[in-house]
């Protein structure tokens, strides 16, 4: 989860550096240089002896490895280095969260979000936490409303009682919460719980010119604009700072003239009030007029009129794994209790929790090898052992959903978080693996294919580095080439 954000806490106001075309919601999406690896064949025993001579480099004699290398088919070890211990894992939680997810919910199952009607004509909308709710779903439902022949809506109450509990995980960092790939989770979820606007910039010495692709949003912000446009020899950098009271967004920094437009993206303040608004402006196109609104938790719901249901979990997942979404990790996280009896103020996410250990423990991954406060490893106090991930990793492989969980893993120098890695190596094509970063901390655990040995699953931890990020991929990736030219001596 690359964070191309960067905040500062001053006095009130949060300072996010924001990018143009990177998504961080979506997760890192590095540009390393390939390994410097050449082509050769690798004995099982001389793997040891050549991963150390990687990670025993004098840049990292502060660094801590967690490493686990087997073979598919069995326990075998063929290399550990603190497997046991652990580690800040970062985006590799989702490897658990999504291991359960298709263990308990089953590869077919959806997230509906529903609108009924009540005898006395109010409408409730009842969110249940679909990540993957979009404007094109909303104007569905809106058009199956007008096919009921319903033009006027009185009253219309979001139900937010489906997910209880923090909108955003209490161990996130503020850095975290105010930028877009830490966007809230709740009942209510639409287009990622993000809105965004453009700075384009105009003559010199002029203000940026601000363009946003949500009106309502326009009209809900104060903005202090003291961004500027300057020549061409100059740098371009954004900050966009917002107050804690949510109200005020202030614009700072300067574009080049004739440069691109900047994409600023950032969270919804309240997930529930953001879909009502957008709600209202689709029901308008459709001609459907609407009157009050509330947020509301808990009550009756009668007869369903209008309801859509999200893809397949299957689909879900891949997306939680190939672009390392956060916001996917935790509705996820919080899907798994949907099976479970409703506990009043009990918080939905810590349920998911307990479901996800107990169905990670009953593949019989070692429930004393990992402890997880979140589902997508934005925390910093999630703790997971290379063991418990091999151990998941291996497990998995031998479930109904194998070729469903391995399917959603990014493929070295294709897809996802690992389409700019292991380009032009030998990995490239045979090796996928879940990426994750955090300041500090930088993970990779998958599969590597290889058909001159036999299918190798790995983890591979770093932490507590002061290195830059790009220098401990790389390493990580030598050793995972390494594991791709692997054969039998």
């Amino acid at each position: 989860m690359t964070q191309k954000s960067t905040i500062g806490l001053t006095l009130l106001l949060l300072t996010t550096q924001l990018g143009i075309t990177q998504q961080p919601t979506k997760a890192q999406t590095p540009t390393p240089a390939p390994p410097t690896t050449t082509t050769k064949q690798i004995c099982p025993a001389q793997l040891g002896n050549s991963i150390e001579t990687i990670i025993n480099r004098p840049s990292f004699n502060r660094v801590r490895w967690g490493i686990l290398i087997q073979p598919l088919s069995s326990g075998q070890t063929l290399y550990s280095r603190d497997a046991q211990k652990y580690f800040t894992p970062a985006s590799n939680t989702k490897l658990l969260t999504t291991a359960a997810a298709l263990q308990e919910l089953g590869a077919n199952f959806r997230i509906r979000t529903s609108i009924y009607q009540n005898s006395n004509g109010v409408l409730r909308v009842v969110g249940r936490g679909d990540p993957s709710l979009g404007d094109t779903q909303l104007q569905a439902l809106a058009k199956q409303l007008r096919q009921k022949g319903i033009t006027q809506i009185q009253q219309l109450i979001a139900d937010d009682s489906y997910i209880q509990g923090d909108i955003v995980n209490p161990t996130w960092q503020w850095e975290d919460v105010q930028s877009d790939y830490g966007a809230p989770v709740s009942s209510f979820i639409l287009n990622e719980n993000i809105f965004s606007f453009k700075l384009t910039p105009q003559a010199l010495g002029k203000p940026l010119q601000i363009a946003w692709t949500d009106s309502n949003e326009e009209r809900r912000w104060r903005i202090v604009n003291q961004s500027t446009t300057v020549s061409k020899n100059q740098t371009n950098y954004i900050d966009v700072t917002r107050d804690l009271t949510g109200t005020v967004l202030r614009i700072q920094g300067q574009l080049t003239e004739n440069s691109q437009p900047y994409l600023v993206t950032l969270p919804v303040v309240d997930p529930n009030y953001y879909f009502l608004r957008r709600f209202r402006t689709i029901l308008a196109t459709e001609k459907i007029s609407l009157g009050q609104t509330l947020v509301f938790n808990g009550g009756n719901n009668q007869q369903e009129i209008a309801a859509i249901d999200s893809p397949p979990l299957s689909q879900l997942v891949t997306e939680v794994n190939v672009n390392s979404n956060n916001l996917y990790a935790e509705a996820l996280l919080r899907a798994l209790a949907v099976k479970q009896p409703r506990v009043q103020n009990k918080i939905t996410a810590n349920i998911g929790l307990e479901v996800l250990k107990a169905s990670l423990t009953k593949l019989g991954v070692d429930p004393t090898s990992y402890s997880l406060v979140d589902g997508s490893g934005l925390s910093r106090r999630n703790l997971l052992s290379a063991e418990a991930l091999v151990q998941t990793l291996r497990l998995m492989a031998t479930t109904p959903a194998a070729n469903i969980y391995r399917a959603s893993l990014p493929v070295a120098g294709k897809t996802g978080t690992l389409k700019n890695r292991f380009r032009n190596t030998p990995a490239e094509g045979i090796v996928q693996a879940k990426t994750g970063t955090l300041t500090g901390a930088v993970s990779l655990a998958g599969y590597v294919n290889n058909a001159k040995y036999e299918p190798v699953v790995f983890s591979i931890m770093v932490n507590q580095s002061d290195r830059p990020a790009s220098e401990l991929r790389q390493a990580i990736d030598e050793i995972v080439v390494l594991l791709a030219q692997l054969q039998r001596c």
